[in-house]
């Protein structure tokens, strides 16, 4: 059945199943109708000669200059030509397939004036998997993605680049080969096209995505770390966590109780200790602060990408096209600025759990490094340097990118977002801290290979075993990368959550 979208109700999961599953999209009856009858009044308001903002006259600082009705398709052709202007790495084809879904979903809604068959070549480009070239680098967040969107349209006209079956060629090329036949644009399609805040957003929920799924693992990864390290388990006790009454501290300990039910190496009370340190004994409030961020984005974005963001906005039942700013992305910047600190501190604590693990003052007796023969040997200890790097890394691409704003467009637009700038550092936090948790789960994993792999609970167990299916303990000294490397996929596919959640059930 594929999804069907309509403007208002399209799904987060929605969106991740078209973006990485390519599910087919369509459009609803409704939306066929409302996207009808807005392009029929702006074709009523051409013929009429009226002045209208992006239909009959220039761009931003060009606002003032009037553009006849016969010079439409060449101002629609040059906003995008002129437009096309990004630059840097090209974004990810599940990126840009999330980015042309959410600029249909908003078109479709019924207040962009674009014509049905503009939308229809999008759809169809999205589902025959015409993927245009869009760089990563160019957006100020207002007006809305401009820049990218633009390298989003090119193959609609005909030029730009397109990946299509695996291969990059020409726009007009893939556009071909998908037998998509190219367009010349109407007035206003053009602006309708690439005024809004699709990219940031399509970078940023595919980031929140992973995030979502990075907040259970980083509760696996410091179960078997609390495992080796003979954790107490009073400290997550359901009647703390109750009286702070905070939604994702209690998930957090939750989960923790749950992971570590049965285990024998975890102690109620321990004789030797009265407590752990904080990176154990306040785990849930750590990871539960950031699954409340995650959730407070959750809500931004689920509301973002049932949003229209173009200007001038076309409603034609109150006979009305209104110039505003939708496209300014400052909450959508401010959302993925809190996302980026959400997720730097699941990497932060988890560094300090790993140099607990190798530190022999530290690791409840451990073998110095987690290494049986110290000094010939190094073991893990330039594994703590590198997840220390990528901690201290995170701490440059946090700084809040919606401090910053640079006017543009002869100072016409005067406070830009930086929206995508704050969704792609999101998205740059969010691998270092997949690195740096797989270092831990291999950090942990080895130390529970040196205490004898004795005594888990059912959930440890079931990420032990899981990590190594792949990968062997470390007797003597290897390559550390190649394993690295596969941890960090175990982190990404979601492999070890799914291990996990099979023996235990779903976790928060």
């Amino acid at each position: 059945m594929g999804i069907i979208i309509n403007g208002k109700s399209l799904t987060i999961d929605e969106v991740i199943r078209v973006a990485a599953d390519n599910e087919e999209v369509r459009l609803s009856e409704d939306a066929v109708a409302a996207v009808k009858k807005a392009r029929d009044y702006v074709d009523r308001k051409l013929s009429e000669g009226a002045v209208i903002y992006g239909l009959t006259t220039g761009f931003g600082k060009f606002s003032d200059t009037y553009i006849p009705k016969e010079e439409a398709p060449a101002l629609q052709r040059n906003l995008i030509v002129s437009h096309s202007c990004a630059m840097g790495a090209p974004l990810p084809q599940k990126t840009v397939r999330a980015a042309m879904l959410l600029r249909c979903n908003a078109l479709a809604r019924g207040n962009s004036g674009i014509t049905p068959k503009t939308l229809n070549t999008l759809i169809d480009m999205l589902n025959k998997g015409v993927h245009p070239v869009i760089p990563e680098k160019g957006s100020l967040g207002a007006s809305g993605d401009l820049a990218p969107l633009s390298h989003m349209v090119l193959p609609m006209i005909g030029l730009g680049k397109a990946e299509y079956k695996g291969a990059i060629m020409t726009g007009r090329e893939a556009m071909g080969e998908a037998g998509i036949p190219t367009l010349e644009l109407a007035a206003k399609e053009g602006l309708a096209l690439i005024n809004g805040t699709q990219v940031m957003t399509a970078i940023g929920l595919i980031a929140l995505w992973d995030a979502m799924n990075l907040a259970k693992l980083a509760d696996i990864a410091s179960a078997l770390t609390t495992e080796a390290l003979f954790g107490i388990t009073r400290a997550f006790d359901a009647k703390v966590h109750s009286l702070r009454n905070q939604k994702g501290q209690q998930d957090a300990a939750d989960n923790m109780r749950k992971l570590l039910a049965g285990s024998q190496n975890v102690k109620d009370v321990n004789p030797n200790k009265v407590q752990d340190p904080y990176s154990l004994r306040c785990i849930p409030q750590i990871h539960g602060a950031s699954r409340d961020a995650i959730g407070y984005v959750y809500d931004i974005v689920s509301r973002e990408i049932n949003a229209v963001t173009d200007n001038p906005l076309i409603f034609p039942d109150e006979d009305e096209v209104i110039s505003g700013g939708n496209f300014h992305g400052q909450p959508l910047a401010l959302a993925f600025d809190f996302l980026k600190t959400a997720i730097a501190e699941y990497a932060d604590v988890s560094e300090r759990r790993i140099e607990r693990l190798v530190n022999p003052q530290l690791s409840e007796g451990l073998a110095p490094f987690l290494t049986k023969h110290g000094g010939v040997c190094s073991g893990f200890m330039i594994a703590q340097y590198t997840a220390a790097s990528m901690v201290s890394e995170n701490k440059i691409y946090a700084h809040p990118a919606s401090v910053d704003s640079i006017p543009s467009s002869g100072n016409q637009e005067d406070h830009v977002s930086m929206g995508t700038t704050a969704a792609r550092t999101a998205a740059l936090i969010l691998d270092n801290a997949q690195k740096v948790l797989g270092i831990e789960l291999f950090t942990a994993s080895q130390a529970i290979w040196l205490r004898g792999e004795k005594g888990l609970s059912q959930g440890t167990q079931a990420a032990y075993d899981f990590i190594r299916g792949s990968v062997a303990p470390v007797d003597e000294d290897i390559v550390m990368h190649d394993e690295l490397v596969k941890f960090d996929a175990m982190v990404k596919t979601g492999s070890v959550v799914a291990a996990v959640e099979n023996v235990t059930g779903k976790l928060y």
